[in-house]
């Protein structure tokens, strides 16, 4: 069971970058059609950090993941 947790995290540790990495690449495509509507425009500044701030929180999470995935613990360790 432990090791097909583990799997299972591991591989929602990769969706989450990947997510992230999507946001990153998507934001310059989606800020000019979000500029268009007047009710944003005022706060776009808000709204791009608020976008690049999703986009590294899900990096690193997934990463976090990852690397506690391949992190060897206290008994793998070889003496």
């Amino acid at each position: 069971m432990n090791a097909q947790k583990s799997i299972v995290h591991l591989l929602w540790g990769v969706a989450l970058v990947q997510a992230g990495l999507g946001v990153f690449y998507r934001i310059p495509y989606v800020m000019p059609q979000i500029e268009k509507i007047e009710y944003f425009y005022e706060v776009m500044g808000f709204i791009r950090f608020c976008f690049y701030l999703m986009a590294v929180l899900l990096i690193g999470g997934g990463s976090r993941k990852i690397y506690q995935h391949f992190k060897p613990t206290n008994g793998d360790a070889k003496e």
